[in-house]
């Protein structure tokens, strides 16, 4: 889902880590008070996660991880025979910006341009990755929050506010309050695909879960909505 809520219980402990085979893999206990039972993922840093449901303990979630051992040897190896792929955007990169593919090129002496934007900088022999991204932050926080007040409007639905933020591990989410909070990297995204997270968070107003009935919602203010799901699916690895 792209509007997970997750609470870490202050009362939890965390262990740092757990033996898997030769590996010392670092390991996360986290509750979330939505969970209908444990879950277990491996998160693209190799860390263990450990989902723990509301009426759940620590004892139980360590006796399901022990079961699971197996399974999460095989994610690790799976993680590790990955490519590496460097995390630097230089000159000649390509990114993604409103949902096409565009080079990082010179323009002029001290300027780059990527797509239609240009940006001036001091050296453009480093890692042009952290200016690019302010860049594209503060592009999403001028149109994002118009872009949701304006759907927002156009579907009768009442929000109090909305937020732009660096999630890691989602694209939006939306509070009992009214408040949406929408990722950055939807910048990076075609219309169609950030109009459907929006929407997605929307829909929540109506209904505060994933029920059945909230999908209805979903599909009813965003009919075509598992063609801009499919597009994340294949390009999510690219908005980083």
């Amino acid at each position: 889902m792209f509007d997970r809520f997750f609470r870490l219980k202050p009362s939890l402990p965390k262990p740092d880590s757990i033996q898997v085979g030769a590996r010392s893999v670092p390991l996360l206990f986290v509750h979330n008070p939505k969970a209908r039972r444990y879950l277990l993922r491996l998160r693209s840093d190799g860390v263990a996660r450990v989902t723990v449901p509301r009426s759940g303990s620590i004892s139980t979630a360590k006796d399901f991880l022990a079961r699971n051992i197996g399974w999460l040897e095989q994610q690790i190896q799976k993680l590790e025979s990955q490519p590496k792929t460097s995390t630097e955007w230089k000159l000649g990169n390509e990114i993604y910006f409103r949902g096409e593919r565009v080079k990082i090129e010179v323009e002029t002496a001290g300027q780059i341009r990527f797509g239609p934007e240009f940006l001036t900088l001091r050296n453009v022999s480093v890692d042009l990755r952290p200016a690019i991204q302010k860049h594209l932050r503060k592009l999403a926080q001028q149109e994002l929050p118009v872009k949701a007040m304006e759907l927002a409007a156009l579907h009768g639905i009442e929000i109090s506010r909305v937020s732009v933020r660096n999630q890691k591990s989602r694209w939006g989410s939306c509070s009992r309050r009214g408040t949406i909070s929408l990722n950055w990297r939807l910048i990076q995204t075609p219309d169609f695909v950030r109009d459907y997270i929006i929407l997605h968070e929307l829909a929540h107003r109506r209904q505060m879960n994933h029920s059945d009935q909230f999908w209805q919602e979903v599909e009813r203010l965003c009919p075509d909505y598992l063609t801009a799901e499919r597009w994340l699916k294949i390009h999510r690895l690219g908005l980083r």
